[in-house]
Order: C-alpha cells, then sequence, then structure tokens
C-alpha cells in the first residue's frame, strides 16, 4: 500500500513555521545561542524565543498545558490546516515525546521549595501523554490517540506506527511526529552525561565534544490513497520505507560498529523495495556526541560503502530536540525534495579521522532530490530510520 504525505508542520529555534524554517536552512542561519529561561540561560540551546503565554495567543490555541504540548499543537496545527474532519475519515494522532510536562512539574516543584502555593492540579500535565491528548483536543480529534516515547527516535517511530496502523487497515489517516520543551531536568541530565557542549555542536567533526539542546516539535500527515479520495487531499511527498532495530548495547551509548544503525538502514531500504543508490540525502542523526557521530559514519559505510550519497546533520541548526527530533527532520527531507536543496553541516571543519566521511558544508540549491533517508537514534540502541521519497 502507498503511503502519502498530505502535510506538515514544525516549530523550532530557527523557525515558528515551515516557511521560516526553510528560509533559516537556505541562510545557514542557526538558532542556538545562550538561553533566555532560568534552567537555560548559562548555556547554548536551540530555544524557541517566545513564552508560552505569547505562542498560545500568537497561534490562537484553545489549549492549554506544558510547553511540550504548546509546541506540538501549533505544529500538528500547521500540518493538519487544510484537512477536513470527516467521521468516515479514521484519523488517528500519535506523538511521540520524552520530556512530556516536566516543565509544568518543575514549576510547581519550585513554588513548593519556595513555599508558595501550589495548583496541585498542573501535575496532571506532567505525564508524555498529556501532550498527545493536547494536541488531539486542538485538532478536534477523538479517535486513536497513542504516545511513544523511546527517546530520541520517539516521533521517527511515530511516524512508523502510524504507517503500519493504515497499512493494517485499523486507521485512515494518522498525525505522526514529536515534540519536546526544553526543561531543567533535560539539560541536567544530559550535563550528568558529559555530553553537553559549552561551543557550538559541531556534527561529524574531528573535535566534536557533545550536543547542544534544542526544543520543538514537527508533525506530517499520512494518507492512504483512500484517505485522499474522501479528504481531497494533495500528496506532498511519500513515505517509503521505515524500519526500527535495537543493538541494546549499552543504556546510553551506540555501538561503535553501527550495528544498530546498520540494520536500521537495510531494513528501511527492504521495506521501500529501493537500492542504497538510490537515496539521494541522508539527514543523519549527528548528534555531535563523540560515540553517536562515530558509530553513525561506520553505519553509513556499512550501507552505502563507497558511494556515499551527500549528507549532513541538521542539528547545528536547531539543537538536538530529542523526541521533536525525528519529526522535525522529516519536515526536512520534505523541503530538500521539495526545494533541491541539499542543506549543510554547519561549523564542520575536519573529517573523523577513523572514517574520513566529509559532511555536505555549504548549501547546494538545483539539486535533483527523488529519495531522503532520515536516522533517528535513541538511548538503549534504539535505532530508527523512515525513508521519504518523491
Amino acid at each position: 500500500m502507498e503511503l502519502f504525505v498530505t502535510g506538515y508542520g514544525a516549530i523550532s529555534c530557527i523557525g515558528n513555521n515551515v516557511q521560516e524554517i526553510l528560509h533559516a536552512l537556505k541562510s545557514e542561519k542557526t538558532g542556538i545561542q545562550k538561553g533566555k529561561q532560568a534552567h537555560s540561560e548559562k548555556y547554548l540551546v536551540g530555544e524557541v524565543l517566545l513564552s508560552n503565554e505569547e505562542l498560545m495567543r500568537k497561534f490562537a490555541l484553545k489549549t492549554t498545558g506544558s510547553r511540550t504540548g504548546i509546541l506540538g499543537a501549533i505544529a500538528a496545527k500547521e500540518a493538519f490546516q487544510g484537512h477536513k474532519l470527516d467521521a468516515s475519515i479514521r484519523t488517528a494522532v500519535i506523538s511521540g515525546t520524552s520530556v512530556g510536562g516536566m516543565d509544568v512539574s518543575e514549576k510547581e516543584y519550585r513554588n513548593h521549595i519556595d513555599n508558595v502555593p501550589q495548583n496541585l492540579h498542573n501535575y496532571a500535565h506532567h505525564s508524555s501523554g498529556n501532550s498527545s491528548e493536547q494536541i488531539a483536543e486542538e485538532l478536534g480529534i477523538t479517535g486513536f490517540i497513542n504516545t511513544i516515547s523511546t527517546a530520541c527516535s520517539s516521533a521517527a517511530n511515530a511516524i512508523m506506527m502510524g504507517a503500519r496502523m493504515i497499512q493494517q487497515g485499523k486507521i485512515d489517516r494518522a498525525i505522526v511526529g514529536g515534540t519536546d520543551g526544553l526543561s531543567a531536568f533535560t539539560i541536567n541530565g544530559f550535563k550528568s552525561l558529559m555530553i553537553f557542549d559549552e561551543e557550538w555542536c559541531r556534527p561529524f567533526d574531528e573535535s566534536r565534544k557533545g550536543l547542544n539542546l534544542g526544543e520543538g516539535a514537527g508533525f506530517i500527515v499520512l494518507e492512504s490513497k483512500e484517505s485522499m479520495q474522501k479528504s481531497g487531499s494533495n500528496s506532498i511527498a511519500r513515505l517509503r520505507g521505515w524500519s526500527n532495530a535495537s543493538d541494546a548495547y549499552h543504556q546510553t551509548a551506540s555501538s561503535p560498529e553501527g550495528h544498530g544503525a546498520t540494520l536500521s538502514m537495510k531494513e528501511a531500504l527492504t521495506i521501500a523495495g529501493m537500492k542504497a543508490n538510490e537515496i539521494d540525502y541522508i539527514n543523519a542523526h549527528g548528534t555531535a556526541t563523540p560515540n553517536n557521530d562515530l558509530s553513525e559514519s561506520q553505519a553509513i559505510i556499512n550501507v552505502f560503502g563507497n558511494n556515499i550519497p551527500p549528507f549532513s546533520s541538521t542539528k547545528a541548526y536547531t539543537g538536538h530536540t530529542l523526541a521533536a527530533s525525528g519529526g522535525i527532520e522529516a519536515v526536512i527531507a520534505i523541503l530538500a525534495i521539495q526545494n533541491g536543496c541539499l542543506f549543510p553541516n554547519l561549523n564542520h571543519r575536519n573529517v573523523i579521522e577513523e572514517t574520513k566521511l566529509e559532511p555536505i558544508k555549504s548549501l547546494k540549491e538545483g539539486a535533483e532530490i527523488n529519495a531522503v533517508l532520515s536516522n533517528s537514534f535513541g538511548f538503549g540502541g534504539n535505532n530508527s530510520t523512515i525513508i521519504i521519497s518523491k
């Protein structure tokens, strides 16, 4: 069964919508800078600079809750604009998140510590699933609603789940992707792992030290041909292949040989019915951590051999948006196809000595891009790959 993308939406530190994000990508303009919030002001982060209240007013949101839910509702609303609700079209919302409503819980806990009156009802927003409910309520969807939390592969896995459910005839259409807001918990957690860079991150560079965290959301609308006939939607891309593979090498690190990543890319190509030489661009996971970039580089060599397509990580633009990254980068993959653009791997100077792979270092326009492979790798070796094509 063919699966079509009929809508997309995103918000991140480089833009509040898809067109702003495209402009930043083409301008080679990062959104990573010193944070503005109490938990981020000491660090370089990819922060959306509007407060929750400002975001709700600007985007006329009806629902309220966590920052994760607000960002997700904005991106999902953009993706779903122009789509009609119809009882005959079974529509699902499947959202990935890792932070959930942690920001709300942190605020209420600080109130408790400071002996300020608490609103205990706000803790209801803590659950990861609450943000998915918030998104569905904003869209007016009451059918199947689900949440996936597999760390940084969450959005890619949400996309996969939607695809499988459509293929199995359980739903007709799905709004799928991921969302995460920054929180003190996230920043401190990654600092404790010693993979948090105090400087601008440098994916696939020999001098890389770690990641810059970011926040945002990215969603796409998936439909079957039958659903499109009912809804009147138009296809903007196809979801061709997907796969998830776990190498279970370590709690947080990928295997040095890239076993799980190799499996997920190969299986995604098999499901897509494509050969490796049909991939025109790889949007890599590329977190700029020493372990990930070496492991992913080796996996790319394992799959593509001596014919490696142009590749880059766009996380030096957005920061690592955790569970949202696969959704935002699915949108970026579609933008690459639509605009014939190969987006650069910002801040790269020297290749990794062990693999010698060199990413795209400056914007390339006018490229013929028919298919993009996008990687999203989570803790525990949860490796996910999706392939999007014209």
